[in-house]
């Protein structure tokens, strides 16, 4: 496993040097959190996963990113930080409500240059994230949390960030999957947005929780060309080993790196697990990255 970040190769994946694998943690906000993980493991991880809430600033993240001298793993969820209120739907997303803040996240990267994987609305199949189209009871939610906004959502997230062409040509590319042209809000409109040095990661759950009919990480799944890294969490509270080996080989997403973007052991230290992950991980070829969360 590489946990000392090492040059980066294949622009727009940033796959880890061939046969080895990214070693990564979830972010807690301090860099002292970051030197304790470091210290108990003896590695630096390559890897830093910061959770945020939709329009949520950059810049103390950014901070950690570079005292910590890893690749940022950005996750992007709708739900408040503190209420767990849905600050924006799939079809809000979809629709273009929210692209001053996309366009702010690709400014930034590419002002700065940083490399970073940024993984948008992670387990849309688990049924407490409010980005999801089933309650915890199996029913659907309907209206604006159907999958197809969620997939549009997706694709509009995907699109935007990435930047790299003309306004005009993302509006037609929008148009193509029709949706809205670009929304500006109150930015400063520019001829183009920038290329960001950003690698697009896709994660659900190996199965769906709840596990029903239209839940399953095939109904959210957005299409090759806006994804990057295809990526699952995996913990010892739920050791489904058929689930996801079925998730890996899925045709659908069989040429795409795939990480580990969450995995741990809950309740209790649980070694057996843990070395059956990494045994299993030295199997599968395409498995690139594994983060460990701290929850």
């Amino acid at each position: 496993v590489v946990f000392a970040l090492a040059a980066v190769a294949d622009a727009g994946v940033f796959l880890p040097p061939k046969g080895k694998v990214y070693g990564g943690v979830s972010d807690n906000g301090t860099y002292r959190g970051f030197e304790n993980f470091s210290e108990a493991t003896g590695k630096h991880p390559a890897v830093l996963q910061t959770y945020h809430p939709w329009g949520n600033q950059l810049f103390l993240a950014y901070q950690r990113w570079q005292n910590t001298e890893v690749l940022p793993m950005l996750h992007i969820s709708t739900a408040d930080d503190e209420t767990r209120a849905e600050l924006i739907t799939p079809k809000e997303i979809a629709r273009g409500v929210g692209d001053p803040y996309l366009i702010e996240i690709n400014r930034f990267f590419s002002a700065r240059r940083q490399k970073a994987f940024i993984r948008p609305l992670g387990e849309p199949n688990r049924c407490l994230n409010p980005y999801t189209a089933f309650t915890c009871s199996g029913k659907r939610r309907g209206g604006e949390h159907k999958t197809i906004w969620y997939r549009r959502a997706f694709r509009r997230i995907a699109l935007i960030t990435r930047g790299g062409t003309t306004a005009g040509r993302i509006d037609r590319n929008l148009k193509k999957l029709q949706l809205p042209k670009l929304n500006w809000g109150s930015l400063t409109r520019s001829p183009k947005l920038p290329k960001a040095p950003v690698s697009i990661v896709w994660s659900t759950l190996p199965s769906g929780s709840p596990s029903v009919r239209g839940n399953h990480p095939v109904d959210y799944w957005p299409g090759s060309k806006y994804v990057d890294w295809v990526g699952t969490d995996f913990y010892s509270n739920y050791p489904y080993w058929r689930d996801l080996n079925r998730f890996v080989h899925n045709r659908r997403w069989r040429r795409k790196p795939v990480a580990l973007t969450e995995w741990g052991v809950v309740g209790a230290d649980d070694t057996r697990f843990a070395r059956r992950v990494f045994a299993w991980v030295k199997q599968q070829p395409r498995v690139r990255m594994m983060v460990y969360y701290r929850g």
